[in-house]
C-alpha cells in the first residue's frame, strides 16, 4: 500500500493553509462590495429607465393630444380702407391673396387682401333706375350670387380664382362668369320688388326663389342645356308659386338637393317646405326658432345645406335640422344651442369644408364656433372702437376678413385646426345630422367634404372591452382548470410533455389564429351553430359523466392507467362528443329551428353577424390560455410541498387541499395571470381585425361584431393625414388604450400584493 511520509507533504496542503488569508479576505469583501454596488445601482438605472420609457410614452401621447383641446387664436396682420364701406357680401380666396366685395350698386371688386389696393373691378348689368334689393348666395364652394332687384329681376353671377405659376410664381387671376348670362333674369313675373332671394345650383342645375313686395313666395327651376353639336347653350325654365306664403320674410334658404326650402319671417318663425316636387310644393312645418319677444337677425346653412344656424336679437346662437320620424315624415328640430353673444346677431359665416361657422353681433364681439362638439372656441371684441360689421373666412379656414365701422378692413390669422372635439362629441351621445337621435358613432371619415366626422370613442372603448370579456370567459375557465390538474393531479410524465406543449401555443403568431377564425371557424360556427352551442354547454357536463363513470371502471383498467392518466382517457370522449355534435346539428336544425338557427335568430330580431363576439371569443380565448396556464400553473406547482402533505395527512381529500391548501396560497399567481391575460385580451389586435367584421356597434350581443381601439389604430392610423384631426384621434385612442392596460395592471398588482399578506401565514 502506498503512503506518504509526512516530511514530503509540504506546509501549503495543510488545511489551514487551504483558508484565505487576511488580505484574500479584505479583497473578497471590496469585490463582492463593488458587485453589490454594481447589481444596486444597475437594477435601480433599469426601473427608473423603465419609469421613464413609460413617463415618455405619455408625454408622446399627450404631445399629439393636446392640440385637441385647444381653443382658436386671432392674430391681426393688416388693416386698410376697404374698397366698398358697406358692401353687400365680402369673400377671400384660400390663399388669403385677394379679397372680394360686392357694393349696392352691383359692383364686383376684387383686392389685395395684404394691403387693400384695388386689382379688378367688374360692373354687373343693372338696369337704369333700379336698385338692389336683396343680395343672396348659393353653396359658397360655388362662388355663385344673387342679387335681387326692385323690378323683379335678379342678377346672377359666378366668381372663381384661376391659379398659374408664370416662372415658378403663384400667381392668381379673378374671374367673373354669368351661369345664366350677363342680362337680369326674370324672377317674379308681375315684376314686384325682391324682399328676398335665394339661389342653389347642382351641376348645370339652379333653383331660385324669392320673397315679393306683395306677399308672394315664387320658385324657378333653370337647367342650362348645351346642344351637343352646335354647342350652343338654351335655358330651359320652369316657374311655380308656392302656397300658403308668410306674411313677411327676410331670409330664404334653399338646400343643394332641392327638396327643401326654409323661410325665415320678421316674428322668429321658419317655415319649411318640402319641393322635391315643385308642382306639389307644400308648406309642411312652421316653428318658432327663437324665444318669444325676440326676433331673428341672421340665418345661415352649414356646409352640406343639411344644419341651420339661427342667430337671434338676443345673442343666441342654435342648430336646426330636420329629422325623420317613425312615419318617415321630417320634423325640423332644434338639436343643440352655443355660447350667447352679448349683442344681436348681424352675421353668421359658415365654414367651406367642415361643421363650424363664425358669428358676429351688433356690439362688435366675433365668436368662433363648431357644431358637432357644440364647441364655442372664441367669443371676445377686439377694442371699444372696432365694431364688427361683416366677415369672410377663407376656404381653409386659415384667415379672415372683418369689415369694421368705420369702413376699414382688417385681415387676421386663425388657427383653428381641431375644433369638431371635444369631450362631450367623444365620450356622450352626439346627435349628427340625418339621425333621428342621439347616438355613440364612429365614422370619421368619407369622400365628400359635406361629411361631418363622427368621433365616439365609446363604441371602440366597449368594443374592447367586449372582445376582452368573451376571450376571458373562454379562456380563464379552460386555463385554470387545466393549470389545477397540471400541476397537482396529473402524472410527471405526463405533465412533461403537457406543458411544454401548451407554452409553445404562445408562440403561435395571432395573425394566424385570426386568418383561421375569420376564414375557417366563423362559416364552421355559422353552418353548425347549435353543434358549438352543445359543445360549449354539454361537453362539461359529458366530461362529469365519463368522471362519474371511470369510477365503476373495472379496477384492472383503472390500475393500468395509474394515477393522474385520466386525462388520456377523456381525450376519445371529447373527440367523440365533439363528432357527434356536428353530425346532428343538421337534424337539430331541421327539427326545432326550420332547417337554420342562424336563420332563425334573425327571424326573432337577433342580429347575426358571421364574424362576431363569439369567434372572437374563441379564437382569442386561444390566444389567451397559454398565458394564463403557464403562469397558474407555475402558482400552482410551487406551492410548498409541507402545505400539502401536512393537510393530507390530518386527513383532507386531494380536492379538499387543494381547494382549502393549494389555492389560497397559490391564489396571487393565479390572479396575475387572469390578469396578464386580460392585458393581452385588451390589447390584442390581428385576431380582433380579421375575426370582428370591425363593426363599430354599442353592445353586448355575443352574436355581433366589434372594432377595438387597437384594431382601429391599425386600420385608421395609415390611411390619415399626418397632424389632422383624425390623426390626432387616433393617438388619443392609443392613450386610452395605455391607460386601459396602465389601471388595470395597477390594481392587478394591489390586489395581488394584498392577497399575498393575506395568504403569507400559511
Amino acid at each position: 500500500m502506498h503512503s506518504t511520509h509526512p516530511s514530503q507533504q509540504s506546509a501549503g496542503d495543510s488545511p489551514r493553509s487551504l483558508l484565505p488569508t487576511g488580505e484574500r479576505r479584505a479583497r473578497l469583501r471590496r469585490w463582492r462590495s463593488v458587485k453589490d454596488k454594481i447589481s444596486k445601482y444597475g437594477i435601480s438605472f433599469a426601473g427608473i429607465s423603465v419609469v421613464l420609457a413609460f413617463a415618455t410614452i405619455f408625454v408622446y401621447l399627450f404631445s399629439e393630444v393636446g392640440p385637441l383641446f385647444s381653443s382658436a387664436s386671432v392674430d391681426q396682420k393688416a388693416s386698410y380702407q376697404s374698397p366698398s364701406a358697406e358692401p353687400l357680401y365680402s369673400n377671400i380666396e384660400r390663399y388669403g391673396e385677394i379679397g372680394l366685395t360686392v357694393t349696392a350698386d352691383a359692383k364686383l371688386q376684387f383686392f389685395n387682401a395684404d394691403t387693400g389696393e384695388l386689382k379688378q373691378q367688374v360692373q354687373l348689368a343693372l338696369p337704369a333706375d333700379v336698385t338692389v334689393t336683396t343680395f343672396a348666395k348659393a353653396d359658397p364652394r360655388t362662388g355663385t350670387i344673387i342679387l335681387g332687384l326692385s323690378n323683379g329681376q335678379a342678377l346672377i353671377a359666378k366668381h372663381e380664382y384661376l391659379l398659374s405659376y408664370p416662372n415658378d410664381k403663384r400667381q392668381i387671376n379673378p374671374k367673373v362668369s354669368y351661369p345664366l348670362g350677363e342680362a337680369p333674369v326674370q324672377v317674379d313675373a308681375q315684376g314686384q320688388a325682391l324682399v328676398a332671394i335665394a339661389i342653389q345650383e347642382k351641376d348645370e342645375n339652379r333653383m331660385l326663389s324669392a320673397y315679393t313686395a306683395d306677399g308672394r313666395l315664387v320658385l324657378s327651376n333653370m337647367v342650362a342645356e348645351t346642344v351637343f353639336l352646335t354647342g350652343e347653350t338654351t335655358v330651359v325654365r320652369t316657374d311655380y308659386t308656392l302656397p300658403d306664403a308668410p306674411a313677411s320674410a327676410n331670409r330664404i334658404l334653399i338646400d343643394n338637393t332641392f327638396q327643401n326650402l326654409f323661410v325665415a319671417d320678421k316674428t322668429g318663425q321658419i317655415h319649411y317646405y318640402a319641393i322635391n316636387n315643385p308642382e306639389q310644393a307644400r308648406l309642411v312645418q312652421s316653428v318658432n326658432a327663437v324665444k318669444s319677444g325676440e326676433q331673428i337677425t341672421a340665418i345661415e346653412f352649414l356646409v352640406g345645406t343639411v344644419s341651420l344656424i339661427v342667430g337671434s336679437s338676443k345673442g343666441e346662437l342654435t342648430q336646426w335640422f330636420l329629422v325623420r320620424d317613425q312615419h318617415n315624415n321630417f320634423d325640423l328640430k332644434q338639436i343643440r344651442d352655443f355660447k350667447r353673444h352679448p349683442g344681436a346677431i348681424t352675421q353668421i359665416e359658415a365654414e367651406y369644408s367642415r361643421k363650424g361657422f363664425m358669428a358676429i353681433d351688433d356690439k362688435g364681439h366675433l365668436g368662433i364656433h363648431y357644431g358637432t362638439s357644440a364647441r364655442t372656441l372664441f367669443l371676445d371684441a377686439f377694442d371699444d372702437e372696432l365694431m364688427a360689421k361683416q366677415i369672410a373666412i377663407s376656404p381653409i379656414n386659415t384667415n379672415f376678413l372683418l369689415l369694421d365701422n368705420k369702413g376699414l378692413m382688417h385681415k387676421f390669422d386663425l388657427d383653428n385646426a381641431h375644433p369638431d372635439v371635444s369631450y362631450r362629441a367623444l365620450w356622450n351621445e352626439v346627435w349628427y345630422e340625418g339621425r333621428d337621435e342621439a347616438k355613440y358613432i364612429w365614422q370619421a371619415s368619407a369622400g365628400s367634404d359635406e361629411f361631418e366626422a363622427k368621433m365616439s370613442m365609446v363604441p371602440l372603448a366597449l368594443g374592447t372591452l367586449k372582445a376582452a370579456f368573451f376571450a376571458m370567459l373562454f379562456a380563464t375557465p379552460l386555463a385554470i382548470m387545466s393549470a389545477i390538474y397540471v400541476a397537482y393531479f396529473m402524472t410527471p410524465v405526463l405533465r412533461g410533455k403537457v406543458k411544454p406543449t401548451i407554452e409553445i401555443m404562445a408562440a403561435l403568431p395571432t395573425v394566424i389564429l385570426g386568418f383561421l377564425a375569420g376564414l375557417w371557424l366563423a362559416p364552421f360556427v355559422e353552418e353548425y351553430l347549435s353543434a358549438v352551442f352543445a359543445i360549449l354547454f354539454l361537453m362539461p357536463f359529458m366530461m362529469l359523466a365519463a368522471a362519474y363513470l371511470w369510477r365503476y371502471m373495472p379496477e384492472s383498467i383503472r390500475n393500468r392507467f395509474g394515477l393522474g392518466w385520466e386525462a388520456a382517457f377523456l381525450v376519445p370522449v371529447i373527440i367523440l362528443f365533439g363528432y357527434l355534435a356536428v353530425s346532428a346539428s343538421p337534424v337539430i336544425d331541421n327539427a326545432f329551428f326550420d332547417g337554420s338557427l342562424r336563420q332563425w335568430f334573425t327571424d326573432n330580431g337577433i342580429n347575426y353577424d358571421q364574424r362576431n363576439a363569439l369567434i372572437v371569443g374563441i379564437a382569442m380565448g386561444f390566444a389567451v390560455i397559454p398565458n394564463i396556464f403557464s403562469i397558474a400553473e407555475d402558482a400552482i406547482f410551487n406551492v410548498p410541498r409541507h402545505l400539502t402533505q401536512g393537510s393530507l395527512a390530518l386527513g383532507a381529500t386531494p380536492w379538499q387541499t387543494m381547494v382549502g391548501v393549494v389555492l389560497p396560497t397559490a391564489s396571487p399567481g393565479v390572479f396575475a395571470a387572469v390578469m396578464v391575460g386580460f392585458g393581452r385580451a385588451v390589447g390584442e389586435t390581428m385576431i380582433v381585425l380579421m375575426a370582428t367584421g370591425n363593426s363599430p356597434v354599442v353592445n353586448f350581443n355575443i352574436f355581433e361584431g366589434m372594432r377595438t381601439l387597437s384594431a382601429n389604430i391599425a386600420v385608421e392610423l395609415p390611411e390619415t393625414a399626418v397632424g389632422s384631426t383624425h390623426f390626432r384621434v387616433l393617438f388619443l385612442a392609443a392613450l386610452v388604450l395605455f391607460v386601459f392596460t396602465f389601471v388595470f395592471n395597477t390594481l392587478a398588482e394591489v390586489i395581488r400584493q394584498r392577497l399575498r399578506q393575506r395568504f403569507s401565514n400559511l
